[in-house]
């Protein structure tokens, strides 16, 4: 089957948070991470027989809906998981927050690597517990960010208790190699941290490389680990609200399943079906997305080293749609601020943890002729005069 990713879906005046935010302005919104494709048709398609059913009482996954995630974690990623192991979410984010109030008491803290999404600083914040940061390290030489181990281990306390993983990471499009993540689960081990690795962004790899899940790198660091998972990103299905934590140990998947007592509300009722046919039926779709955001990155490299001096990508983008765009030099005091007024709407890096006015987030999962738009508006704003 072919699918259409160029014809541009009409999102404004609809409920989509990322084209409200410039309501009533000529502003193309390249900043929050969903994308403008149509999900796939067999997914809208179940979702309509679904709704066709006509009863939307309180649902929880029939037996099907949860083979379909361990029968692509196996097939997909070689990771052969128990279906117990699996806690349903309303949300990747609520995830973070569970994870944080489970595993670390008030004043405590956890310990990430920014520049990172947003929530791993604040879902901590929001739970009183502390937030402990290393900031990744740009290795010129190699183009690729990587962690700082040594700021690691200086950042690292008594009163630390979780790690939070970033993998692949957003912003800055890494997958991480199998010796990394040995290297960090060695870490954690040594330090006697849990390891919450959020993999939403797994299936969304650019280049010939292999996403290893965490909790593949051994039992002993398994045992210790939570990993977030969710179809929205890669299938654009995030207004459903349906994620899941997969945590192999009982006495963990206990915790956390205490933790979301009373506060945390079911899954979605058309998001058990959204997911179960995104894992079964849409592998096809995937690919062709895959391949046509290859495509918007080699028009926005292009874009980089021929129209917008003083923007750069300082590493490879590897995976996700989304490109951490270094605008230091530009020398902007607000530069979300310029290229807003200019008509493109970017993420502010300084929501990342990133130093003011040195960095943009730009995402580049949208039809081909509004990221060309959105190039050409950019590179008119940089235009002298």
């Amino acid at each position: 089957m072919t699918y259409d990713f160029d014809t541009p879906v009409e999102r404004r005046g609809t409920d989509s948070q990322k084209w409200q935010k410039y309501a009533g302005r000529d502003v193309l919104p390249l900043w929050v991470a969903d994308m403008d494709f149509r999900s796939p048709p067999e997914v809208i398609a179940a979702l309509q027989a679904r709704v066709d059913h006509g009863v939307f009482g309180y649902a929880r996954p029939v037996p099907a809906m949860t083979a379909a995630v361990v029968a692509m974690l196996q097939a997909r990623h070689g990771w052969t998981i128990e279906p117990a192991w699996l806690v349903w979410l309303p949300g990747l984010v609520v995830g973070l927050n569970v994870a944080a109030r489970a595993f670390a008491r008030r004043g405590e803290a956890v310990l990430c690597t920014p520049p990172v999404y947003p929530p791993f600083m604040t879902a901590p914040a929001h739970q009183g517990r502390a937030v402990l940061t290393a900031p990744l390290a740009l290795n010129s030489a190699e183009r690729r960010w990587e962690i700082d181990w040594d700021a690691l281990e200086r950042a690292v306390t008594p009163q630390t208790r979780l790690f939070f993983l970033c993998h692949p990471h957003n912003p800055v499009g890494r997958v991480f190699r199998r010796d990394e993540l040995t290297r960090l689960a060695g870490f954690c081990l040594r330090h006697d941290l849990l390891l919450c690795s959020d993999e939403i962004h797994c299936d969304l790899i650019l280049d010939d490389l292999r996403h290893v899940p965490a909790a593949l790198l051994g039992p002993e660091i398994a045992r210790r680990t939570i990993t977030l998972l969710a179809p929205s990103k890669t299938y654009n299905l995030p207004g459903f609200g349906t994620s899941l934590a997969v945590i192999p140990d009982a006495e963990l998947r206990a915790r956390f399943v205490r933790a979301t007592a009373g506060i945390v509300a079911e899954v979605n009722v058309l998001g058990y079906t959204a997911c179960a046919a995104a894992y079964r039926e849409g592998e096809p779709w995937r690919q062709a997305l895959l391949a046509y955001l290859r495509g918007n990155r080699a028009l926005l490299l292009a874009a980089l080293d021929r129209d917008l001096p003083g923007v750069r990508l300082e590493a490879p983008i590897e995976a996700t749609y989304l490109a951490w765009l270094n605008v230091a030099a530009l020398g902007l005091p607000d530069p979300a601020a310029h290229f807003e007024r200019a008509g493109v709407g970017l993420s502010d890096g300084r929501h990342f943890g990133a130093a003011p006015a040195r960095y943009l987030r730009l995402n580049f999962g949208c039809p081909r002729a509004t990221l060309a738009e959105a190039l050409a508006r950019m590179k008119r704003a940089l235009a002298p005069g």
